[in-house]
């Protein structure tokens, strides 16, 4: 232990998870509130160490959003539109599948796949979405659809929620995706997503999912109204369901961008703030095996500091994201392969290409002269988490 954690206010938390112990909440709202960055990063560099090696996983994936136009108007979203607002889209179903055939051809592995709750779409026209994508590459994983959109879809095709996911799984839904959690406090809800489904119909969604067999991802919106106390309250809920599903594959914390939303007054996190939480849920999600730092709405150079604060995986090539450029993001709109592997070098980490459910995949030995650990690692977690993986 060096001079510095010894000194430390957060010493005994250091201590406790050095031993391997689990944090409880009243330390997660000590490390929220404490400006000790070195230490926390120190202790979440230890847990990322232990799980991962050296590795730090990517993705050739490309997101596709299908529409902007949404029955809901949630106040820290620029993304929706009315029908008839400037600005408004909706891809048909043959946009949809030239999209996909181009990116294929750069060797995609994922599509990840959301939208608006389209106030016309018929449930055909998702099921059809699936199915027309999976014929053009049966490997292709679809990761598709957030909790909210499942509930819209369950309405849509006057299904139940079980109904709906096992329909969608048999059309290729490979995974779901871990967007519409925000804040789960219900007050907080209450101001930046009034009409969006609630903290336990969220956990709901998920859960069914998980126990059909299926992964999804988790996330948390940071920089708006919420307080420590509400991210804290967040990250237990969600820590629970993974002690009970199993089913979430990774974490993945997102800034909120308040320009071009209703809440343009305030200012968003900070990249201080963005270090320290990546850090902090890395230390007390300790059932969830990765932590994503999302580069296209942090830029890749604090993405690969964060490398070094509890953070293993930086997403992937993305493709035309829209979401948050929509909201005043400045990043580029998609990173070449190259450009990826050379960013995880530069930051001391080994880039391990990886597919929707953190297998490796596209390794090669003239490529991998891995650390031993690294390599190691991420091949025997590789097995741990496709266990029950989705359809």
């Amino acid at each position: 232990m060096n001079i510095l954690i010894q000194r430390s206010e957060l010493k005994d938390i250091y201590n406790k998870v050095e031993a391997g112990h689990r944090i409880d909440e009243a330390d997660c709202l000590r490390l929220f509130r404490s400006n000790d960055l070195a230490t926390i990063g120190a202790m979440a560099d230890s847990i990322r160490q232990r799980k991962n090696g050296n590795a730090a996983f990517y993705i050739l994936n490309r997101h596709i959003n299908y529409s902007n136009i949404c029955i809901l108007d949630c106040d820290f979203c620029a993304f929706y539109r009315r029908r008839r607002d400037a600005g408004a889209y909706e891809y048909n179903l043959p946009q949809m599948i030239e999209k996909a055939r181009e990116a294929l051809k750069l060797g995609i592995t994922e599509i990840h796949i959301v939208g608006g709750l389209h106030p016309s779409f018929k449930w055909e026209y998702y099921v059809e979405m699936l199915r027309e994508l999976k014929k053009l590459d049966p490997r292709l994983h679809l990761k598709a659809f957030t909790a909210i959109e499942i509930m819209h879809l369950s309405w849509v095709g006057k299904r139940s929620v079980p109904a709906t996911l096992a329909a969608l799984r048999e059309a290729g839904l490979g995974s779901l995706t871990g967007g519409g959690a925000e804040i789960f406090d219900p007050e907080v809800r209450k101001v930046i997503c009034h009409a969006k489904e609630s903290a336990e119909e969220w956990a709901d969604v998920h859960r069914m999912w998980h126990k059909m067999g299926g992964r999804s991802t988790c996330t948390m919106l940071i920089g708006h109204v919420e307080q420590m106390e509400h991210r804290v309250d967040h990250l237990r809920r969600l820590r629970a369901l993974q002690d009970e599903t199993k089913g979430f594959t990774a974490f993945v914390p997102l800034a909120f961008h308040p320009e071009n939303t209703k809440l343009s007054h305030l200012t968003g996190p900070s990249g201080f703030d963005m270090l320290k939480t990546l850090a902090i849920v890395r230390i007390y999600l300790d059932n969830v095996d990765h932590i994503k730092a999302y580069w296209i709405l942090m830029g890749m150079k604090l993405a690969q500091v964060s490398l070094s604060y509890g953070v293993d995986d930086l997403d992937g090539t993305i493709i035309e994201e829209k979401i948050y450029h929509m909201a005043g993001a400045q990043t580029p709109q998609q990173m070449a392969q190259a450009e990826m592997v050379r960013a995880i070098r530069e930051a001391g980490r080994e880039p391990v290409q990886r597919d929707s459910l953190y297998n490796p995949v596209g390794m090669n030995r003239s490529d991998t002269e891995a650390t031993e650990n690294g390599r190691a690692k991420a091949t025997t977690l590789a097995g741990a988490n496709s266990e029950g993986g989705a359809a």
